[in-house]
């Protein structure tokens, strides 16, 4: 019998969710429940086989919404009781300083990360609930924690700390976390794979950049340095973020504007990045628009691309030098243009590519730097369903190491 892991991803209003077979790393069933809690109904996508099922209801609850995508595996398949489920994998934004590492879900771990929602609002609360409503649909099943801000967790203290008073820093556990954790460790480590250089001494920067966008710094595989901070807000810009920003904004807005903290929180967050540049977060309508002449959209590629040279100057600094630049998520692992005028902005460091190879859309991982280029780069897809999948079943079978084991 096939081993699965059920990989659930619980946000504000949304559900998404996919069945991992860890034998071959492959997603068997893949779902997403949107409007969750919203006056309008509820949407589902249930997809396996290659054939997609939509059903529109009302769901007012994430309860509600996970009842129903039980019953969605029950109608079109495939059938849980026979999917050889080990565990259910919980993707979760926060783990503050208190999850270095994955934990198995209990009622103690339920509560450290309900509290931490204090550091994500927007995330933690629905994950926690999320894994609460499956500790209680699949009682027999393990329930896994793994957390974005894992990797982090032993950022150097000169990458982590803030020059904020060192008290008030304490006190409210103000530090940087960064996010993406995830997909910054299982790229990274299939990066010797790719380029065939040894893992030891490796330096490499990974630009995980989609919706919402990262980057981090790592040498032999361990971070040095990531742009997300306290929040997934920091660092380069986003879908509808901001990115970095003077922190000074907010109080001109508190006192000209007369915004609240609800308002700047929804305007920094949802309202800025390319959506409020533009009207749109998505970056092929960027492309259509600059290739419209668009002046809106062209300004704001032009700040994306300079982001994100920012920080691969800032990190090839930090690292001492730099072999490896990588490309993942979903505009790095499908946008050329955008790749290829970060690497134009670079090109007089000797880093070139074959442009051939750069305009493939392809979902293989690749080296698409020419052999000639003093820089490697590479376009490698993210998996962290996979990730996640394969960090719960270890969990489940093992315990976790705050010396939690599932007793069934």
């Amino acid at each position: 019998m096939a081993k699965t892991v059920l990989v659930i991803n619980s946000g504000s209003s949304s559900i998404k969710y996919q069945l991992v077979d860890l034998e071959n790393g492959e997603g068997i069933a893949s779902g997403l429940v949107e409007k969750i809690g919203e006056p309008v109904a509820g949407h589902y996508k249930h997809e396996y086989q290659g054939i997609k099922h939509e059903l529109e209801e009302p769901t007012a609850t994430h309860e509600v919404g996970l009842k129903r995508v039980l019953d969605l595996f029950g109608k079109y398949g495939p059938d849980l009781n026979e999917a050889g489920i080990v565990a259910v994998g919980h993707r979760v934004v926060q783990g503050g300083s208190v999850f270095p590492k994955p934990a198995l879900v209990t009622e103690k771990t339920l509560a450290q990360v309900k509290s931490l929602a204090v550091l994500a609002p927007l995330h933690n609360g629905p994950e926690a609930e999320g894994a609460e409503v499956m500790m209680s649909l699949l009682p027999d099943t393990p329930q896994v924690f793994v957390f974005d801000s894992s990797f982090f967790t032993d950022l150097p203290a000169k990458a982590s700390t803030y020059a904020l008073n060192k008290d008030i820093a304490r006190q409210y556990h103000i530090r940087r976390y960064g996010a993406h954790g995830t997909s910054h460790e299982y790229v990274g480590k299939l990066v010797p794979e790719v380029t065939g250089k040894p893992a030891e001494g490796l330096k490499q920067i990974v630009l995980h950049i989609g919706n919402g966008a990262s980057a981090s710094a790592q040498v032999s595989g361990k971070p040095i340095e990531t742009s997300m901070g306290l929040t997934p807000l920091e660092g380069l810009m986003m879908g509808s973020r901001t990115g970095d920003i003077d922190p000074a904004v907010a109080f001109h807005l508190i006192r000209n504007a007369h915004m609240s903290v609800d308002e700047l929180d929804a305007l920094f967050n949802k309202k800025s990045g390319m959506m409020g540049m533009t009207g749109f977060g998505d970056m092929r309508e960027i492309h259509r628009m600059i290739a419209e002449g668009d002046e809106d959209a062209k300004l704001a590629l032009d700040i994306y691309v300079h982001r994100i040279v920012g920080y691969i100057g800032n990190y090839t600094a930090q690292m001492g030098g730099l072999d490896v630049l990588t490309f993942t998520a979903g505009v790095g692992e499908n946008d050329e243009i955008v790749r290829r005028r970060v690497i134009e902005a670079l090109e007089p460091f000797g880093v070139k590519i074959d442009l051939e190879e750069n305009d493939i859309r392809s979902k293989e991982a690749r080296i698409i730097s020419t052999p000639d280029s003093t820089l490697t780069v590479c376009i490698i897809p993210t998996n962290e369903e996979l990730s996640i999948a394969r960090q719960s079943a270890v969990i489940a079978e093992n315990g976790d190491s705050y010396g939690n084991k599932f007793k069934g």
